[in-house]
């Protein structure tokens, strides 16, 4: 899809997997959080559902919530349908359509693309937030949830690992590598450099550029957006500008 979209830019992709996902070392852990969460009695502070909703959710409901489209996958892959009365909150845009691919319908995409927006567009009377998660998500999002008094159980739903140890020397050396999450800023560092000096880093957010800073990449691009599609926007006016407007043309 991004391929595609890069194409369509006039963009010549290359892709290169870096990364992967692998279940967690703890599958049991996962499917008695998923339990909780399908058994209302399960959890002492479950308020009775809403029965003016369709499917039961209420202003008191439980929230999953999910801040990338393979935590998404992971959990409709072990449960194929949300019980009812279970309300979902996405980190962006392309983790809500992959949770709707999935079936599910999504209650809040925070204007703000990011675990500390998502965190803080939380309503403050949830009574009880599962996050599924990544075995190396930051605690931004759990953190800033127990500050403000919500309750949250988060569990690790895969684990993201490297696609290899051998170097990646791509000739001729990119105009631009993409970088969507610190993961990936890694396994640049750690597969694809030195870098060609001519050759942009391009990150798709402010979290993710800071990771890429911390992991030893320099970034010259950041998305306006966290999206692929503004990430990919923002390559093209880099690469490409118009000289009478600065902009891509």
């Amino acid at each position: 899809m991004v391929a595609e979209a890069a194409r369509a830019r006039g963009l010549a992709p290359v892709v290169v997997p870096l990364i992967t996902d692998a279940p967690p070392a703890d599958p049991a852990a996962l499917d008695a959080a998923l339990a909780r969460l399908t058994d209302p009695a399960g959890r002492r502070d479950a308020p009775p559902a809403d029965r003016t909703r369709p499917d039961g959710a209420g202003p008191g409901a439980p929230w999953l919530a999910v801040t990338s489209a393979t935590a998404v996958r992971v959990v409709a892959g072990r449960m194929p349908r949300l019980p009812a009365g279970v309300r979902v909150a996405c980190v962006g845009g392309a983790t809500a359509r992959a949770a709707r691919a999935a079936g599910w319908s999504v209650d809040l995409v925070p204007d703000e693309e990011s675990a500390a927006g998502l965190a803080a567009a939380l309503p403050a009377d949830a009574p009880h937030v599962l996050f599924p998660r990544s075995e190396i998500a930051s605690p931004t999002f759990v953190d800033a949830l127990r500050a403000r008094g919500i309750p949250v159980s988060e569990v690790v739903a895969y684990r993201t690992v490297g696609t290899g140890d051998e170097p990646v020397v791509l000739t001729p050396p990119p105009d631009a590598v993409l970088v969507t999450s610190g993961s990936v800023a890694q396994q640049v560092v750690r597969r694809m450099t030195p870098l060609d000096p001519r050759t942009h880093v391009a990150c798709i957010g402010p979290s993710t550029a800071e990771a890429a800073r911390a992991a030893g990449l320099p970034v010259h691009v950041v998305a306006r957006e966290r999206s692929a599609e503004a990430l990919l926007d923002a390559v093209v006016e880099t690469l490409h500008p118009n000289p009478r407007t600065g902009r891509s043309s």
